[in-house]
């Protein structure tokens, strides 16, 4: 039964209040004073970046042309893909000052923090690490976190009601700020528009929303043609986005495939793709988004060492002339 998985209104805000303490993040940095203004801009997965050559993160950003980063934060609170060589950590607030300082030294920005949860598993665990990610979002100024919210233990049929209690508590935690929560489009559960449906009019918060994968839901089956107008459905409801995309055979487009078929055949840069972003750039825009545009490619791998960073870098100048 549900009520197994739920998590009491007390025992969390006790949690996660003594959590902020112990971080120090909730009473010794504190947030920016005023929310510095920004446009949508381009953006990459900190994990793309390993793969340009270059001193920091910092400097790969600039030499692929993005000005944010998603940031992996792991269960340590660590920021493994950041700062591969260094023990930052989001819990200390001696490394929340650096990354601040350096963020503002180069003119850059944490677009959002990417968590890969497992709600169902430890709940209340989940509920503490999100608290904590919360607290180094408004120390950094960072609008969006990107969740995994699918089901891992507990079965398909019965998640749905456990995802509603679940995000019910993550908005308490984000009321009165300026963060989104994005639930990645992601697997066999919530790339079912349905599911979606359901989850966010469950929770009835304008504070849970997407972390729209573009590509996801073309892997999912669903026909290209039908994209957009699930592109248009949820737009309003998106903090933030992985542009990426697939290149299917022609006659393989427009019809109904089997989940994931021939995915790593036919991942591709998105200049490459199907999926049409000038066209998702306008639904999006149309939706008052006000994210970044953020790339993720899969199909790196595929490339040569020394032919990756450019890759990025036609995805992000196709980006940045669309937007």
């Amino acid at each position: 039964m549900i009520r197994n998985h739920n998590i009491t209104r007390r025992t969390f805000f006790q949690t996660s209040g003594t959590l902020l303490l112990a971080t120090g993040l909730g009473r010794s940095i504190p947030a920016f004073s005023a929310e510095t203004p920004r446009t949508s801009a381009v953006a990459c997965r900190d994990a793309h970046l390993r793969m340009v050559k270059a001193a920091t993160s910092w400097e790969a950003m600039k030499k692929i042309g993005v000005t944010g980063v998603e940031v992996e934060v792991n269960f340590d609170m660590k920021c493994p893909n950041l700062f591969p060589d260094d023990n930052v950590s989001l819990a200390s607030l001696q490394s929340i000052k650096r990354i601040r300082n350096e963020l503002s030294e180069n003119g850059l920005h944490i677009s959002a923090f990417m968590m890969a949860n497992r709600f169902d598993e430890r709940p209340e665990e989940e509920l503490q690490w999100v608290s904590k990610v919360v607290a180094a979002c408004k120390a950094l100024q960072v609008r969006a976190i990107r969740l995994d919210v699918v089901p891992r233990k507990i079965k398909r049929e019965e998640f749905l009601p456990f995802a509603i209690s679940i995000g019910k508590r993550m908005v308490e935690l984000v009321e009165n700020t300026n963060i989104g929560l994005g639930i990645e489009n992601h697997g066999h559960t919530t790339n079912d528009p349905e599911f979606l449906e359901a989850l966010f009019n469950g929770v009835g918060s304008e504070k849970l929303g997407l972390t729209l994968d573009t590509a996801n839901l073309y892997w999912f089956g669903h026909p290209l043609d039908d994209l957009y107008g699930i592109y248009e459905k949820f737009a309003a409801r998106a903090f933030h986005t992985h542009c990426k995309s697939i290149r299917y055979p022609e006659e393989k487009r427009n019809v109904r495939r089997e989940r994931g078929w021939e995915y790593g055949k036919y991942n591709c840069p998105i200049y490459d793709g199907d999926i049409d972003f000038k066209r998702v750039v306008s639904i999006l825009k149309a939706a008052n988004y006000e994210g970044d545009f953020c790339i993720e490619n899969e199909s790196l791998g595929k490339y040569p060492q020394e032919q990756r960073e450019n890759v990025l870098k036609k995805e992000a100048d196709l980006l940045r002339s669309l937007i």
